[in-house]
């Protein structure tokens, strides 16, 4: 049950708000001034406060800090007579949620009450996964409060436990990258490796070196065998980035990879055998890149097994 604590002090005023807010299921702790107000908050804990400015003793003002101070995830509604409206505004500079101006309606002060409460849950909701994602998934920089964000981190925990393909499409700069360590780090892999490869920054013609590896003597330069991105993520995670960038004839021999779960070096005779999971992430439409012919339908379909849209 949610318990607000109502700071008024007209005992008509204060009755009235207690019957209607009780009725509507909430738990009502009253302070009749603002010392006693200040005292409540700092001894006990508060869903939302309820508080009108003009008060003995301490005013609302003072409430409304001390109220933030101890704990910042409260709403506080501040009530207020028709004149104090600059003083009002005062209140809103200061942390205020809303205020309402007497003589009101209950239905708006309910109607107000519930959207503070539910910017509060979402608020606590985002700051819990953002603590997860620090403590647990080493990746501190996912913040957000919107319903769409946290519908993407819904999405991100939902796939991360198995072996699907994860395809993650949004704008440059949005995180892919971040979301894809979740997904790697949610999952039973999170002990092996995650290896991140941008296909738009390398040249086409090392890209392929990059991602299988080469026998030493393949090409002018190859001094020595060296294992690709593929190889080094075996039993972890892959993170193709810009994956629509990549060449048609790469494209090719990645479907391969995908099927046979093997990888060939450049120059070998023979075939290496892994177990990777690929998310694979563009910041273009690959869908229209594939009826343009620009992206290999059948590679697309592998890749878009769970596509997951993150937000700007």
């Amino acid at each position: 049950m949610q318990i607000i604590l109502v700071v008024e002090d007209k005992e008509s005023m204060a009755q009235m708000l207690r019957e209607t807010l009780e009725a509507e299921g909430y738990s009502i702790v009253t302070a009749r001034d603002g010392q006693e107000g200040i005292r409540q908050i700092k001894e006990n804990r508060f869903d939302l406060v309820l508080t009108d400015l003009k008060l003995p003793k301490k005013d609302g003002i003072e409430v409304l800090k001390t109220s933030i101070s101890e704990n910042p995830l409260a709403p506080v509604i501040v009530m207020t007579a028709f004149g104090t409206i600059e003083t009002a505004v005062t209140a809103m500079k200061e942390g205020a949620f809303d205020f309402i101006t007497k003589p009101f309606d209950t239905d708006h002060l309910l109607l107000l009450m519930n959207r503070a409460l539910e910017t509060q849950r979402v608020l606590r909701e985002n700051i819990l996964l953002k603590d997860e994602l620090s403590s647990k998934l080493g990746v501190p920089n996912i913040i957000g409060k919107s319903p769409c964000i946290y519908e993407v981190a819904q999405k991100v925990q939902k796939v991360a436990s198995g072996k699907t393909t994860v395809l993650l499409m949004g704008e440059s700069g949005t995180g892919k990258e971040l979301f894809a360590r979740a997904i790697h780090n949610l999952s039973q892999r999170s002990q092996y490796p995650f290896v991140p490869i941008n296909c738009a920054a390398i040249p086409r013609e090392l890209l392929e070196s990059e991602l299988f590896g080469h026998e030493k003597g393949s090409f002018t330069g190859a001094d020595a065998k060296k294992l690709g991105k593929f190889e080094l993520a075996d039993k972890g995670t892959i993170f193709l980035d810009e994956i629509a960038e990549m060449d048609l004839s790469l494209q090719a021999k990645l479907l391969r990879v995908i099927q046979e779960g093997e990888i060939e070096r450049v120059g070998a005779v023979k075939t290496v055998k892994i177990d990777v999971r690929i998310i694979a992430a563009s910041n273009r439409d690959i869908e229209k890149a594939t009826e343009e012919k620009l992206f290999r339908e059948d590679l697309f379909y592998r890749l878009n097994v769970f596509p997951v849209v993150i937000p700007p």
